[in-house]
């Protein structure tokens, strides 16, 4: 921050946002900034979310602050969206952090992340297979600029460019904002959800970092951010890296192209990307996609190297997300929008609940029922009761995928399994499987894991069956 910022401190009600404000008006006259207070409404919890809003209207207004309010409907987003509540939720709160941004009203907006907040995110994206992009966790600054677009930076700020999201508390443990407020006699806010153990967040929070402190390092929390810290300064030297590398590799034709947002192309890929090392070379492939729009996960980029280390004449080509496809031909890599029909997909459910594939033109239901019925359900197709009402997903199998049926030696990849049943074509693309917690637990046609079977003791099983959707 410098002396003439306009700051906006965004504040939930939550210990960690009240004490951000209360140190921020502490601090404003030596900092030189201008002080104002927003809040976004949620209105997830009903009455409790507009106390919240009340509760923070009265702070600013206690502090003679400006103060400036919003609100959206999380949930109706987050249904048309396919989105989780979290997802949803943040879209919104920074939607409305941009809109005040680009207002001109204030040129930095200040969010209260801790040190126990960057612990959280690391630690998750560590489970779940991040590469140092995701392992750089929380960054201190965040630039962004009027068209919505959403920039990562390290260092401080330039204040003669455009606006900010600052996390001045980064380096500070929830504990501590606790303890500072209980000095000063400041009341705040408690929101239940964040007690609510089938959010993974709370679960880290509340039971595997404890756990982690009290039988491996009692420093975890520091010893994490640290590993973000490092992430960072690899993602900026990396950042640098591929910015002098990828227009080597982008003739003039695709990159014109690029700006049409249709149609680019990675020139020669095959006999020039293939010299970088294969660090170099997936993140090329991700920054061409990236200049597109197309949100590469680990996977996407894997398949599109195995296309590019192909030595086979004829074209090859992979779905990408969002419609895109990726194509080689002569020597080319081409990424092309809408020329792919066979797309992946993914939809959330919990059991016992049922979700339609359009698809797959079905409806898969995931049900429970008991295991002695005398109604002759196939043993092998029954499930132990352990994933009810945890977070599943049904999907089409991906490359790479692996799943051990009951009375086989060994796990087998998903496409070996499929090619033994003679299933090819568009079918095998859209080969169904049920997800739960990082563990394949179904796949269609094949015999449940033998570690998933119910035993003569469960009151309970689940059963997954899929009914034709019939058209109109």
């Amino acid at each position: 921050m410098h002396a003439g910022d306009r700051v906006a401190v965004a504040v939930s009600g939550g210990a960690d946002s009240v004490a951000l404000l209360r140190l921020m008006r502490e601090l404003r006259r030596e900092l030189g900034v201008v002080l104002s207070v927003v809040h976004f409404n949620h209105q997830l919890r009903g009455a409790e979310s507009d106390a919240d809003e009340s509760f923070v209207a009265e702070l600013a207004r206690h502090h003679k602050l400006q103060f400036h309010r919003s609100r959206g409907d999380v949930r109706a987003l987050a249904a048309d969206k396919h989105l989780s509540i979290e997802a949803a939720a943040r879209r919104m709160r920074y939607e409305c952090f941009r809109e005040l941004l680009a207002s001109r009203t204030v040129n930095r907006i200040a969010t209260a992340h801790t040190l126990d907040d960057q612990a959280e995110t690391v630690l998750l994206r560590i489970v779940r297979g991040a590469g140092t992009r995701g392992l750089a966790g929380i960054y201190p600054v965040v630039n962004i600029n009027c068209s919505g677009q959403h920039s990562a930076v390290s260092i401080q700020p330039d204040r003669a460019t455009s606006a900010y999201i600052i996390r001045p508390l980064l380096g500070i443990e929830r504990k501590e904002l606790h303890r500072y407020l209980t000095a000063l006699g400041q009341s705040w806010r408690e929101d239940p959800s964040n007690r609510d153990l089938r959010h993974a967040r709370n679960r880290v929070r509340h039971g595997i970092l404890p756990r982690l402190e009290r039988n491996l390092n009692p420093a975890v929390r520091q010893a994490l951010s640290e590993v973000a810290e490092l992430a960072r300064g690899e993602e900026d030297y990396w950042a640098e890296r591929v910015r002098e590398i990828l227009p080597q590799l982008w003739d003039s034709t695709s990159k014109s192209l690029c700006l049409t947002r249709s149609r680019a192309s990675i020139a020669e890929s095959r006999g020039v990307l293939r010299e970088f090392p294969l660090a170099v070379q997936r993140r090329i492939v991700r920054a061409a996609a990236e200049s597109l729009g197309i949100p590469l996960e680990f996977r996407h980029v894997e398949e599109v190297l195995e296309i590019v280390a192909s030595e086979a004449e004829s074209p090859k080509a992979a779905a990408l997300p969002d419609g895109w496809s990726v194509t080689r031909e002569k020597g080319v890599l081409r990424f092309d929008q809408g020329q792919c029909k066979d797309r992946d997909y993914e939809y959330p459910l919990r059991a016992p609940s049922h979700v339609d594939i359009p698809e797959l033109a079905v409806r898969i239901e995931v049900l429970s029922v008991s295991p002695h019925s005398q109604r002759g359900y196939n043993p092998e197709q029954l499930l132990c009761s352990a994933v009810l009402g945890k977070k599943l997903s049904i999907r089409n199998w991906r490359p790479g995928d692996r799943f051990w049926p009951a009375h086989t030696k060994a796990p087998k990849k998903i496409k070996e399994l499929l090619a033994e049943r003679h299933i090819t074509g568009a079918e095998k693309k859209n080969w169904p499987v049920m997800v739960c917690d990082g563990e394949i637990v179904w796949v269609r046609g094949f015999a449940r894991p033998a570690h998933l079977a119910a035993s003569e003791h469960d009151e309970q099983a689940i059963l997954v069956r899929e009914i034709p959707i019939r058209s109109e």
